[in-house]
This record gives structure tokens, C-alpha cells and sequence, in this order.
């Protein structure tokens, strides 16, 4: 029960990694609310964990602004957000990238970040204490080809979150960010170009333990990066990828 008495939002909680933090820091005593633009989603993660759900768009401020003010009129105060809800453009040359599929991808990865932290890092400035996790990617460090606005987007996340970590940590505020090589979630087939037998093996070739992340293990790290046994851990991008980094 290591976040008993924390409360936590979860964008992107409805499904895939999102789904796996949420019913993990519910199981160690947090109260959540799961978040997502799937609000039938985001209501069966959230019965599962008796925790709230609330359809957002992250990408959009009034949105945004809606779920932080019903969070903290919820649960008083919000200690944990992740930042998880995430998208990707198809694999394809970078130049054939339709500039809608850009504007979007960059909305959801990357200004969802700056919209949560003008909601509630004045909270959390308040209350001396405060854990953002932001859900990166391998994409951000180790980049493929094809996939080129989306790795950006996730560089400038992992960016986000070490410049995060420094402003915010003489307000007790500490910000982590995570990168899992792909998964079994929703996006899977996107990155892949499919989801085929074959497309699955070229991957899992590239992944020195020979699996795919599961949101069992973001949710692990997850839990250890908002708990407070990390309390001296902060501005970490940390790799939960089967060394496909190394």
C-alpha cells in the first residue's frame, strides 16, 4: 500500500499502459481518476479500480482545465499525475506526413503537458509536494526512421520533463518521465505498420528480451517513480525497454 492517502490522475487511463497504472495505483491505496477521450473506456478502468472517470482531450485547454477542476473538487487535492494519453502518425516518409496528422500528434504528446501543468502545478505548488510522470518513449532516445514527428514528440517530452524537474523542485515537485519500447496497447499496430507475424518479429528482433513492454511493467516503474521511495529521484527518463536502448 505504498500510495495509501495519494491521489492520482491518469490520462489516457482507458486503456493499454494507461489501464495498467491505474488499476496499480489503486491496488497500493490511491484514489484515481481515470482519464480519456474514451469515456466508455475510461468508466470500466475506473469501476474496476472505484475510482472517477472524465472524458478529456488533452490537447485541448478548456477541456483540460474541466478535468482539473472536477480532480480537485473530487479528491481536495491531486499528488500524482501521469501524463500517459498519447497518439502517432502512421509510419511514412517524413515529408508525406499530412500537416493535421502533425498538428495533432504534437497537440496530444506535447501540449497536453504544458495544459496539465498550468492546471495543476499551481496546486501542487501550494501543497509543497507533487509527482508528474510523463509517458515518453525509446522513440525519444533511440529515434526509427519513418516515424519522424512522433520520436520529436517524445524528445520533447523527455526535454519537458528534466527542465520540469529542475524549475519545480525547490517547490517539492518532483517530474519523471518513462520511455517503454512499444507494447501491447492500442498504438501497437501503428508503430509497426501493422500488426502481422512478421512485422511483430522484425520488432521484437530489435528488443534485447525478446518481448514487448506490458503495461504490468510501466506500471511497476510507475508506482516506484510516484511513490515516495523515490523521493530523491528526479528529471530521470527512465528506459523500460528490454535494453533495446543499449
Amino acid at each position: 500500500m505504498r500510495l495509501t492517502g495519494k491521489t492520482a490522475i491518469v490520462t489516457g487511463g482507458g486503456s493499454g499502459f494507461g489501464a495498467g497504472i491505474a488499476r496499480r495505483f489503486a491496488a497500493e491505496g490511491a484514489r484515481v481518476m481515470v482519464a480519456d477521450i474514451n469515456m466508455d473506456a475510461a468508466q470500466l478502468v475506473a469501476e474496476e479500480v472505484d475510482g472517477a472517470a472524465f472524458e478529456v482531450d488533452v490537447s485541448q485547454n478548456p477541456s483540460v482545465a474541466n478535468m482539473c477542476h472536477v480532480a480537485l473538487e473530487t479528491f481536495g487535492a491531486i499528488d500524482i499525475l501521469v501524463n500517459n494519453a498519447g497518439i502517432t502518425h502512421l509510419p511514412m516518409p517524413m515529408e508525406e506526413v499530412p500537416e493535421d496528422e502533425f498538428d495533432r500528434v504534437l497537440a496530444v504528446n506535447a501540449k497536453s503537458v504544458y495544459l496539465t501543468a498550468r492546471h495543476l502545478v499551481p496546486q501542487m505548488k501550494k501543497a509543497g509536494r507533487g509527482a508528474i510522470l510523463n509517458i515518453a518513449s525509446t522513440a525519444g532516445l533511440s529515434p526509427r526512421p519513418n516515424l519522424n514527428w512522433y520520436n520529436a514528440s517524445k524528445g520533447w517530452m523527455i526535454t519537458a520533463t528534466k527542465t520540469m524537474a529542475v524549475e519545480l523542485a525547490p517547490a517539492g515537485i518532483r517530474v519523471n518521465a518513462l520511455c517503454p519500447v512499444a507494447g501491447e496497447t492500442p498504438l501497437l499496430g501503428s508503430f509497426m505498420g501493422g500488426d502481422t507475424p512478421e512485422n511483430r518479429a522484425r520488432f521484437l528482433a530489435t528488443i534485447p528480451l525478446g518481448r514487448f513492454s506490458t503495461p504490468e511493467d510501466m506500471a511497476n516503474a510507475a508506482l516506484y517513480l510516484c511513490s515516495d521511495e523515490a523521493s530523491m529521484v528526479t528529471g530521470v527518463a527512465m528506459e523500460v525497454d528490454g535494453g533495446r536502448c543499449i
